[in-house]
């Protein structure tokens, strides 16, 4: 029963070099530094996935990023406690992709200093975190694909969600974003004036106490860019949004039962 990680102290890694290396692991409780400051694509994917013992993550120091370097690094890895930081201002395609899936301990997310988004970047990264309860901030002000997609998906203790201030976003980037946040009242302002296809789709179905909702915009023509995006939220609540656009009721638009508030176009 492996307790104790070789050393891996690789500066130059390769395609897939680690990938599933200590996976379903559970006695192992301390991870093996890991230097190497450009990664490889899947380089670390799965690398300690099911490690359950594992309560404090390696430091990751890189700054240049590969597709699905970090994909599924920690997932199910229900003993950790602490998340490493992650430097990198430019990310890759899925690079955290599911990176903390299920890490039930993780209490506190790590800073996400990024800008320059790519497809899926974060997608379902703390997907069943259920520990954590505030989210980092998200700087970037231009989303892409699936950046956000399931990202906080089932963080049942989510009280706090992060400010989303992006006015240029893709199809599918907040999908299913707070889905099963079970904990939050009070879902962050939506200022994007043009919605595109699925971008909110299902974006805080299960939210069973949402009760506060802000998105002032005035194209709301794209295809399931609504889509159950409120359903199963609380009975009552306030939906404020712009005055001149027209919102169906129910889970596809405002809730039924909830207060309108109409905000007029500055």
């Amino acid at each position: 029963r492996l307790i104790t990680a070789p050393e891996l102290p690789a500066l130059t890694l390769a395609d897939y070099c680690y990938h599933n290396m200590f996976r379903g692991c559970s006695g192992l409780t301390t991870a093996p530094e890991l230097p190497a400051t450009t990664l490889a694509e899947a380089c670390y994917a799965m690398m300690f996935d099911g490690c359950t013992s594992l309560t404090t993550a390696p430091e990751l120091p890189a700054t240049t990023l590969a597709s699905f370097c970090y994909y599924g690094m920690f997932i199910g890895c229900t003993g950790l406690t602490v998340a490493p930081e992650l430097p990198a201002l430019t990310l890759a395609y899925t690079c955290y992709g599911t990176m903390f899936q299920g890490c039930t301990s993780l209490t506190v997310a790590p800073e996400l200093p990024a800008t320059a988004l790519t497809y899926g970047c974060y997608a379902m990264m703390f997907d069943g975190c259920t520990g954590l309860t505030s989210a980092p901030e998200l700087p970037a002000t231009t989303l892409e694909n699936s950046c956000y997609e399931g990202m906080f998906q089932n963080c049942s203790a989510l009280t706090i969600a992060p400010e989303l201030n992006a006015s240029i976003i893709k199809g599918y980037c907040y999908a299913s974003m707070f889905e099963g946040c079970t904990s939050l009242t009070t879902a962050p302002e939506l200022p994007a004036t043009t919605l595109v296809n699925s971008c909110y789709r299902e974006m805080f179905s299960g939210c069973s106490s949402l009760n506060s909702v802000t998105m002032t915009a005035t194209d709301i023509s794209a295809s399931s860019c609504l889509k159950n995006w409120l359903e199963g939220v609380s009975k009552t609540g306030t939906f404020k949004k712009n005055a001149s656009t027209d919102i169906p009721s129910g889970p596809s638009g405002i809730p039924e039962g909830w207060e309108v508030i109409l905000k007029t176009t500055d």
